[in-house]
């Protein structure tokens, strides 16, 4: 563990209960997820924070994974996907390949994707989408969609894990 993450975690070992929920909050939105995890303070370190995380994840049921997916924004609307994309080049400019920017008829399929994810299984789409272009998210979905409701909401939940993981280092 770095430095830096050892002085983010002692932090988070002291803040009060109302600032760790806070902090917890902004990885998770799950109250069962976060309560647990302000509860389980101090951490040892940042692997004994990590193994606890997924442990109280596992621990919820489907109400408390709808609640954490609920804090995400839909992908809705193509207005907003023009904007999320924009810039796909620039960001990807100092990987080996570069992300071609989105098309529109990617951001079209990409927006009635997500409207009839919704519609058949009553929730957003859920996906760790760091690093990933709107074509690849586009194949993530449209490969998820003839799922039944159980198996989607067991992907979604360890997309869900994913990007909470990614949160809680960005919190160190």
């Amino acid at each position: 563990m770095s430095l830096e993450n050892l002085k983010g975690l002692n932090n988070l070992n002291k803040a009060s209960v109302e600032q760790a929920t806070h902090r917890f909050m902004q990885c998770c939105t799950s109250n069962g997820w976060v309560n647990a995890m302000v509860a389980a303070r101090p951490y040892a370190d940042e692997r004994s924070l990590n193994e606890h995380a997924d442990a109280a994840w596992q621990a919820l049921g489907e109400v408390d994974y709808l609640e954490a997916f609920e804090g995400h924004p839909q992908i809705g609307n193509v207005d907003t996907l023009r904007a999320k994309y924009a810039n796909t080049k620039a960001l990807a400019s100092g990987e080996q390949s570069a992300v071609n920017e989105a098309s529109e008829q990617v951001l079209q399929a990409l927006a009635q994707g997500n409207a009839d994810y919704l519609k058949k299984f009553g929730f957003i789409f859920i996906v760790c989408a760091t690093g990933k272009s709107a074509a690849q998210m586009l194949a993530l979905l449209e490969a998820r969609l003839p799922n039944d409701k159980a198996t989607e909401l067991a992907n979604a939940a360890e997309e869900q894990r994913k990007i909470f993981h990614l949160r809680l280092e960005k919190l160190l």
